[in-house]
């Protein structure tokens, strides 16, 4: 059977036998994605991590199937049922859902219909009527009739014969899946108001009268339906016309039309009515709801990435604002660790005082702490915030950037903020997040629960298992892909290193701080129960800068040291010299290491990694600002052409911050001036695009947006050059005389700055 798989999974993912096989062994060792994408090419032939994951999970699928498939064998076997034919019929069944049809006539059922009728005796009645013979009827059902057996007359009779027909057809394999079919493939979802319900379920009003095919409906309008149909907003069918699948199913079992074959259409019709309609509508509502959640799961997981490998600011003394009006801004200064040095509260938006206050305590902390770089957050008060920090008149030195702080709150209220920071305030803790999130989005991200960051669509409505296992992969794809500074990363961080897990991490955390910062790779396996085969799967994903051996802060593995210091010794060189001449890399012939274990992929790598020793592979940091002048959803104005990020991406289309504290929407048939199917083909999440403003809806808050004409859309930087067109909408604004004022009051605190 395994091999069966093999050869079932090659030809799905175009694959060879051997590979898939390969892949499955060192799964099944125990071997993470990212090491086997990284670290065993040879072994799989290159196959990169999104083969190996659809690997891991389809064989997960068939081997669940296979022990259901046991399971039914072993019951059929204890029930004296289990033919020849019926054996071979479990072994062949493909999918879940044909062996349960196999299955159904044998599994063991509460007390049905049927059931009460042939303990009145009249199962032979059925078959008879079931073979459609030119017959009296009335003669055949009132040999049937029986005081005892509470059969009190001919019609009892018959309909207690009907009633075994009809679950005989219910339970017969080839019409459940004629049936099953055409749910799929002509079903209709249904969606209609619950009477009463139109004020309360105005969200819902698209769906007040809506149909459609079920075979066509995207996953977010499925979840949408669904969720409406769950807060008793919407009443939901899903079913094809009756009338075709009743027809169908008389085509197989109606073979006339004598009394017989009458009672055999009775019955048919009721076994669709009462049993089959329900177990397929069941099922394909089942299976869409599976198909819409994987299509939104994937979405989110799309959206993630680029969230998490977003660029890094790098270690730099930041400030960071969490911005409010009424409560005040919490300010906190880091240091180029991203540790807690000072923080405070400032009251900007409070009145010209204050706010001369709050310029002064700014001005101040940038001086006292050294400031490179000031991170504001995206929420309430942003821009008013921005505004008033821009009008400090800083040193241009001091980089002033909006960054979005999705699931900052929900980080501060967690137990990992509370662990970190036992003594300071939420809001506090909140700020700190902004400020590291500017410093290293991956490092910082990794603490909060994926769900929360702020991207995806109905994330709460999707299976929940299958969400947190596709989001998993993708933050251990990304913090593998980057790499992790063992002596300064966090536990959630080093959590999702290959082969770790949240407590080996803790326990290389207590290690360090009891001994002091690793100086070799090697010394990792000195940590409490981290063993040859962790290891193996995580030293080359951690990295040690300053470390004894060159290599330990590369993502060379150490298993591969000895082959590289072969290599400069037959150079006449060190491992040093390899890191830092270029003409003596060109030197290396690759094709002299190739052995049984080691193939030109590796070498290639290695080979890459020694130009490049533990480069971050993320882009490099661009600071980005949004129009001046253009703070509020008041301040657009159709036409207007502006800067934006694209903050979530939807199967229609994505969202755009333009900087007035709500998104704006721009759909997929605005995102270029070509057709798109997929918005992800042309945008990603964290990207800077130009947006056109098409229509602005003040009191429902909706923003439509446009990219045409945009060279982002096309994959390129879009221009900055039309941001103060549009009629001078995107100008700088006069400054109010008390900003005015306020600016004169700081001329001295300014100075120092000079």
């Amino acid at each position: 059977m395994p091999e069966n798989h093999f050869k079932k999974i090659a030809g799905e993912l175009q694959v060879s036998e051997r590979q898939v096989e390969a892949t499955v062994q060192l799964l099944d060792e125990g071997a993470t994605v990212p090491f086997i994408a990284r670290y065993r090419k040879e072994v799989t032939g290159t196959l990169d991590e999104v083969a190996i994951a659809a690997i891991r999970d389809r064989i997960e699928q068939l081997r669940d199937l296979d022990k259901r498939r046991e399971s039914i064998l072993k019951s059929l076997k204890d029930q004296e049922k289990l033919t020849p034919e019926l054996e071979a019929q479990v072994l062949a069944a493909q999918t879940m859902a044909v062996l349960e049809d196999i299955y159904l006539p044998f599994k063991p059922k509460r007390r049905t219909r049927a059931t009460i009728a042939r303990e009145k005796g009249l199962e032979p009645l059925a078959q008879t009527l079931f073979e459609q013979a030119n017959i009296d009827l009335h003669t055949e059902a009132a040999a049937f009739v029986c005081e005892e057996k509470e059969v009190k007359d001919t019609e009892e009779a018959l309909a207690g014969a009907r009633d075994i027909i009809a679950e005989w057809v219910n339970e017969n394999p080839e019409a459940r899946a004629s049936i099953r079919n055409l749910f799929e493939k002509q079903g209709v979802f249904k969606a209609r108001v619950v009477p009463g319900k139109e004020e309360d379920g105005q969200k819902y009003k698209d769906y007040f009268e809506w149909d459609e095919p079920i075979e066509k409906a995207p996953s977010h309008r499925i979840l949408a339906m669904r969720r409406g149909e769950k807060e008793n907003v919407l009443m939901l069918d899903a079913q094809p016309d009756e009338d075709l699948a009743i027809e169908a199913l008389e085509r197989q079992f109606v073979k006339g039309s004598n009394a017989a074959a009458q009672q055999v259409k009775l019955a048919v019709k009721d076994a669709y009515k009462r049993l089959l309609r329900l177990s397929m509508e069941t099922e394909v509502r089942l299976s869409s709801k599976k198909r819409a959640d994987e299509e939104a799961i994937r979405v989110f997981a799309d959206n993630l990435r680029p969230m998490l490998l977003a660029a890094p600011l790098g270690q730099k003394r930041v400030l960071a604002i969490d911005p409010g009006f009424r409560t005040g801004c919490k300010v906190v200064a880091l240091d180029e660790q991203g540790k807690l040095l000072h923080y405070e509260a400032i009251f900007p938006h409070n009145g010209a005082n204050q706010a001369t206050l709050a310029g002064q305590q700014v001005l101040v902390m940038c001086h006292k702490y050294n400031i490179e770089a000031i991170a504001i957050g995206n929420g309430t008060a942003s821009r008013e915030t921005e505004t008033f920090v821009r009008g400090l008149g800083l040193p241009n030195t001091i980089a002033i950037i909006m960054v979005n702080e999705s699931g900052a709150s929900i980080y501060s209220a967690s137990d990992v903020a509370r662990e970190e920071f036992p003594d300071q305030d939420i809001t506090v803790r909140g700020a700190v997040s902004i400020g590291r999130r500017l410093m290293d989005p991956l490092a910082e991200l990794v603490k909060i629960d994926p769900k929360s960051i702020g991207v995806g669509q109905y994330q709460h409505d999707v299976d929940q298992n299958a969400l947190k296992h596709s989001l998993d992969d993708v933050v251990m794809s990304c913090v593998n892909a980057v790499g992790v500074e063992v002596n300064t990363a966090s536990k959630q961080l080093l959590t999702y290193v290959s082969g770790l897990g949240p407590q080996l991490a803790q326990n290389i955390v207590e290690y360090r701080n009891q001994n002091g910062p690793f100086k070799t790779r090697n010394e990792l396996r000195k940590v409490a129960r981290l063993g040859d085969k962790a290891f193996e799967q995580a030293a080359g994903f951690l990295r040690i800068r300053g470390g004894k051996h060159p290599l330990d802060s590369s993502a060379v593995h150490p298993e591969r040291y000895g082959l590289v210091e072969q290599m400069a010794k037959d150079l006449g060189a060190t491992v040093e010299d390899l890191l830092q001449n270029a003409e003596l890399r060109k030197q290396i012939d690759l094709k002299k290491y190739v052995s049984d274990t080691v193939g030109l992929p590796t070498l290639q790598d290695i080979l890459s990694e020694l130009s490049k020793p533990g480069r971050d592979p993320r882009q490099s940091f661009e600071a980005f600002s949004f129009t001046e002048g253009v703070n509020e959803i008041k301040d657009l104005r159709t036409g207007m052409k502006l800067p934006g990020i694209v903050t979530n991406i939807t199967a229609f289309g994505a969202f755009v911050d333009i900087g007035v504290h709500q998104d704006g929407l721009v759909h997929v048939s605005h995102l270029s001036d070509r057709f798109v199917s997929n918005p992800h083909d042309v945008v990603k999440v964290g990207q800077k695009v130009e947006v056109t403003v098409l229509e602005v809806e003040v009191g429902r808050k909706r923003i439509a947006l446009s990219m045409k004409g945009d060279p982002a859309a096309a994959g390129t930087r879009p221009s900055r050059g039309n941001d103060r067109k549009a009629g001078g909408q995107n100008s700088r604004r006069e400054a109010p005389v008390e900003e005015e004022d306020m600016a004169t009051k700081l001329n001295k605190l300014k100075s120092m700055f000079r």
